[in-house]
């Protein structure tokens, strides 16, 4: 199997359990993301418990220079996984969010995610293969009223990943998108997505997200959501809807 596995956002969910379920298949990796003690703990569990290398690279991807400063730190190294994980949301009506905390989101969830496929990409054609992971969401099937930033980030994921694999597959690179729905991690918290009913919907543990997602991906699938229900919701009956009816939908869940 391919051997060395490079993971954005992998200090805590789902991008944690991506590489836990990487180094169980006997593969190298390198993890990235702000915090240096979560990755530092991490290496320690997954090089004691799979005797396999990790490599830790503590920085922020979203900040200005911060995907051309993680290649940099990677690039004399052959990979053959790209895992773009990392990325936050934000809730709220747009226009009396902080401008700046909006700006960031794309930074992080777009720019920082091209850039990155620009990078590995080019360098995965150059060594005849690859296989790149986007980390997308069922957000991306429609408008996010009070996440509005958050969901059209994701819409572009998605579209951007199904593009370049049209483009890279006959050069031996395939890339996959996940688009889970809701997902047990912090990232409710950090959005400030408390008390929402998207929230207190069941949700899904991110080690089973993640091995969806893995498996889609070292199978060339184009995209994948976790659940079929969900799969089924988003490909024919919410493209049936009117949009206004969608729309209010969607915002309802978001309310608190």
């Amino acid at each position: 199997m391919p051997n060395t596995a490079l993971i954005t956002g992998a200090s805590a969910g789902i991008g944690r359990e991506f590489a836990r379920y990487h180094a169980s298949l006997g593969g190298d990796l390198i993890i990235t993301a702000r915090r240096g003690a979560e990755l530092d703990a991490l290496k320690s569990e997954l090089e004691a418990a799979h005797k396999i290398s990790v490599t830790t690279i503590a920085l922020d991807l979203g900040a200005a220079g911060g995907a051309d400063a993680l290649y940099d730190a990677v690039k004399d190294q052959k990979i053959d996984i790209l895992i773009n994980n990392a990325g936050f949301g934000g809730h709220g009506i747009f226009t009396e969010r902080a401008l700046a905390d909006d700006l960031a989101m794309i930074d992080l969830n777009v720019k920082s995610l091209v850039a990155l496929c620009h990078h590995i990409g080019n360098a995965m054609v150059k060594n005849g293969g690859g296989k790149i992971l986007n980390v997308s969401s069922t957000a991306s099937y429609m408008p996010g009223p009070l996440q509005a930033t958050y969901f059209a980030t994701k819409a572009f994921v998605s579209s951007f990943s199904q593009a370049i694999d049209e483009e890279l597959r006959a050069k031996g690179v395939t890339v996959t998108a996940l688009e889970p729905g809701y997902v047990h991690t912090e990232f409710a918290e950090v959005a400030a997505l408390e008390g929402t009913g998207l929230v207190k919907q069941k949700g899904a543990m991110p080690a089973a997200v993640a091995k969806c997602g893995y498996d889609a991906m070292l199978a060339g699938r184009l995209r994948v959501i976790n659940e079929g229900k969900l799969s089924f919701l988003l490909n024919w009956i919410i493209p049936m809807m009117p949009r206004r009816a969608v729309l209010k939908n969607i915002r309802s869940m978001q309310e608190k």
